[in-house]
């Protein structure tokens, strides 16, 4: 595509097949964001496209990611605050109808399978080697496989009683993270063969470490699970997702769009020939 929308700390770049989203480095970014840097989010990655007004006269364009195609999002499963949230642009509001207008050519580009969970991720997590310090001990990965070194002021008896650790990602399936900003706030890794047991508290855990007050901090432990997370679903002997059949298109969505085609058509923004060709499309997917 080649154009750019500019919003508070974050810039959105289109390209033919994907779109680059930068962040700034500026005293009121989110330091997640700001660790993140820039994230290039391949079209086929992405779901939707919503709009919505903001606080104090802002709009809000979020481009909303299949099921699976981000680590980072599968990870934080939903826990994230919404100033954290890498898929949320904030305009000012009376930039609403270019924003409708970049949501629907982003639309336009969405893939056939856009609501269906992707089979594997699509947006890359942070590369490794990563390590950051909880409030129990200091957890590294270097690509193969994660280590915790207990703190003596920090971790329990009976991680001391097990010792340092390291697990291979052969050893994994998967990675839970609770933010720090809840209670209860950690990184346990989730090993193969222990599906449906209930693991132990992440204090006495050895495959976990616990986040605290200035601990486990949001932008130091959850690259780290994403991390953790792409490396383990990458694994070749890692068995395929059962297929998950393709949803029905909304007709009423469908039909929102078209309004908000014909709007963007008078508004200037789509030709004649563009609103034409893109209402076919819209129509055809019934």
């Amino acid at each position: 595509m080649g154009d750019v929308l500019t919003g508070f700390h974050t810039v959105w770049e289109f390209d033919t097949d994907s779109v680059l989203i930068r962040f700034e480095r500026g005293i009121r970014t989110p330091k997640l964001l700001q660790v993140l840097g820039e994230r290039r989010v391949p079209y086929e990655a992405l779901a939707a496209v919503e709009q919505a007004p903001g606080r104090h006269g802002t709009v809000v364009l979020r481009a909303v990611p299949r099921a699976g195609a981000d680590p980072l999002v599968d990870a934080a499963e939903g826990r994230l605050k919404e100033g954290n949230d890498p898929y949320r642009l904030v305009l000012p509001a009376e930039r609403a109808l270019l924003a409708e207008y970049f949501a629907e050519r982003i639309r336009a580009e969405l893939g056939p399978h856009a609501a269906e969970p992707a089979e594997r991720h699509l947006v890359a997590a942070p590369a490794p080697p990563l390590s950051f310090k909880a409030y129990d001990g200091k957890a590294s990965f270097d690509g193969s496989a994660v280590s915790f070194r207990w703190f003596w002021t920090g971790a329990s008896s009976a991680k001391w009683k097990a010792g340092d650790q390291r697990f291979g990602l052969e050893e994994l399936s998967g990675v839970q993270w609770r933010s720090p900003d809840s209670d209860g706030g950690h990184l346990r890794l989730l090993r193969r063969g222990t599906d449906g047991t209930r693991p132990a508290p992440a204090d006495q855990d050895p495959a976990a470490v616990v986040f605290g007050r200035g601990y486990g901090l949001v932008h130091e432990s959850l690259p780290f699970a994403a991390a953790v997370l792409q490396a383990v679903r990458a694994r070749p002997d890692r068995p395929a997702p059962a297929p998950v059949p393709a949803a029905r298109p909304d007709p009423g969505g469908i039909a929102d769009r078209i309004r908000h085609l014909g709007e963007l058509h008078e508004a200037g923004l789509l030709t004649d020939d563009e609103f034409s060709a893109k209402k076919a499309e819209l129509l055809a997917e019934l």
